[in-house]
């Protein structure tokens, strides 16, 4: 390994070379307190970023190991280290007499859920952070006062404020890791309960639109009606007093400004676990539940729908495809892809669904024959959905959840942000369940996997073997075709939706080679990515990737415009 005063050495020789010369720099130098590796010089260096990692021995971190015992611990950990390297780096950035930036170093920059990440490890022997630079190039030469600046002193300063446990805030570490350990314990304990989610009083729901940013206008917390209210008991936190939301089917009532809209979001965000002082820290949901929404306008391939559409002329609901498929049977689709996949709980909010596919107005029901109603609602087959296939069905609203009350396990209901239990009440005053023209088997809906002809999953764009790019959390361009992921709702980080694009690569080149079902390819790409790490999806090291759900995955898939169906098993 070469010291630092030989790279010292090396950019004086390359100051003012060209590009070629910038390849002497790759290589291992020792800075003392840590390791710089330059593992690349990416060309084009205007458009392409390159990688370096700096890697502080844990004998200089000093990182306890009771942090990093477990694998919450260290995603905990992981995290807290990733926003204090990209706050330090936020802090090089410099301007020109033009006032435009002059960025050298690039680094992730989480939202605020914890996710696992590529961009810094954690383990018993080290600390590695992985960040992109930009190697200083004018007119075609290499400054090498701003090399020297970039290595001998923005580095040194990022490792020693964000690596080294010693300069953090005294106890920072400890609380991060606790906190996700407590969330980790609620979600353990949901099964043993019987719940889907977790909300704890005092939450703070409100969020802009669908982002991360505090609604400073809905900010007032989640307050829980005593007959309801359970408390929890915490290794770390202590008793935290909030509700469980149970499963089987539960209905939430209360319109667009009671908070109801934010609870749903905040539910399904709960698959995540949130950074401290975010205010949904202890809302906590399965992990395998997905939120549904109507997206019309999305491509459909070949998904059977014939528990919510009936066959007429040439069109077979068994078989339903279309580039552009309207707004019911956009939701339907994703319903049905959602069970493949491997949902166990399913959410809907009026506010982002057909109604037309939540329920069907019994009042007009006389002036339409049984036998000229291709629809059934969810409303009609809810009941047999929690019963037959075991999942549990969240349904909120006002205007089209009335049919879903008499078959109802819970009904609660939220006004100005707090929850009541009025399932008895609810029950008094709808009796009436909802007239079923369904079959009386549902299993069609999860019996019949559909598989995958590998050669329309196709990465290559041009010369190019694979294209995969992501400036957008809701756009992943995969070779030719952009995949509009809008209609997924879980979605949390540019980085996840960089990384299905690597996955769908990696699963097109390890497990197509022969048709085979979406849900034995999700189930694969699980296992590697649990036993090996996001490290198997590429073949160099990268630091912008994070995981994302095996539902993520097959929303992406399933949106893709070029995909196609072998068979419906």
């Amino acid at each position: 390994m070469k010291n630092k005063e030989e790279l010292y050495i090396k950019i004086e020789q390359v100051n003012q070379k060209g590009l070629a010369d910038l390849q002497q720099l790759v290589g291992d130098y020792d800075f003392a307190r840590y390791v710089l590796k330059i593992l690349r010089i990416e060309e084009p260096v205007d458009t392409q970023l390159s990688l370096l990692i700096v890697r502080v021995p844990q004998l200089i971190a000093g990182f306890p190991q009771n942090l990093i015992q477990t694998p919450v611990g260290r995603t905990a950990l992981e995290d807290l280290l990733t926003r204090k390297v990209a706050d330090e780096i936020e802090k090089t950035a410099s301007y020109d007499t033009a006032g435009i930036s002059r960025r050298r170093l690039y680094f992730t920059r989480p939202g605020q859920k914890i996710l696992p990440r590529s961009s810094l490890v954690v383990t018993e022997e080290y600390v590695e952070a992985r960040i992109y630079f930009r190697p200083p190039m004018q007119d075609g030469r290499i400054m090498g006062d701003d090399l020297k600046e970039l290595f001998f002193g923005m580095l040194p300063r990022i490792a020693n404020a964000a690596l080294i446990y010693c300069n953090l805030h005294e106890g920072e570490a400890e609380r991060c890791v606790n906190s996700m350990s407590d969330a980790d314990h609620i979600r353990r304990l949901l099964p043993t309960r019987g719940w889907v989610s977790f909300i704890a009083e005092q939450s703070h729901l409100c969020r802009v639109n669908k982002g991360d940013t505090p609604d400073v206008h809905r900010t007032q917390p989640l307050r829980v009606d005593d007959a309801l209210a359970k408390a929890l008991d915490l290794p770390k936190a202590g008793a935290v007093r909030g509700f469980g939301v149970p499963g089987g089917l539960t209905v939430i009532l209360g319109d667009a400004y009671s908070g109801r809209v934010e609870l749903m979001r905040a539910m399904a965000s709960g698959i995540y676990n949130h950074v401290r002082g975010d205010g949904r820290e202890m809302v906590i949901t399965v992990p395998d539940a997905i939120y549904l929404k109507a997206e019309p306008g999305r491509s459909v391939q070949r998904v059977d729908l014939g528990a919510f559409l009936r066959d007429a002329g040439d069109a077979h609901s068994s078989i339903y495809s279309s580039p552009n498929a309207d707004v019911f049977a956009s939701e339907a689709a994703a319903t049905i892809e959602a069970l493949e996949a491997g949902a166990r709980a399913l959410l809907f909010d009026e506010s982002d669904s057909s109604p037309e596919f939540l329920a069907r107005d019994p009042r007009l029901a006389g002036l339409t024959p049984a036998a000229e109603q291709r629809i059934t609602p969810l409303s009609t087959i809810a009941r047999r959905m929690v019963d037959q296939l075991g999942v549990s069905i969240v349904v909120a609203g006002t205007v089209t959840v009335t049919d879903f009350i008499p078959l109802a396990d819970t009904v609660l209901r939220i006004a100005n942000f707090k929850v009541y239990d009025v399932t008895k009440e609810a029950k008094k005053l709808v009796t009436a369940a909802p007239a079923s023209g369904a079959p009386a088997s549902v299993a069609s809906m999860v019996e019949r996997g559909r598989s995958i002809v590998p050669s329309s999953i196709d990465p290559s764009a041009g010369r190019s073997d694979f294209l995969i790019e992501a400036d957008d959390i809701h756009a992943l361009r995969f070779g030719r075709e952009q995949i509009n992921l809008a209609g997924v709702e879980q979605l949390a980080d540019v980085d996840q939706t960089r990384t299905i694009g690597r996955i769908l690569y990696y699963a097109k080149t390890r497990y197509m080679e022969e048709v085979r079902p979406i849900r034995e390819i999700l189930d694969a790409i699980d296992q590697d990515l649990s036993s090996e790490g996001l490290e198997t999806l590429t073949r160099t090291l990268q630091g912008d990737l994070a995981r994302p759900r095996r539902y993520e995955i097959a929303a992406a898939l399933n949106r893709l415009p070029s995909l196609r169906i072998a068979r419906l098993a």
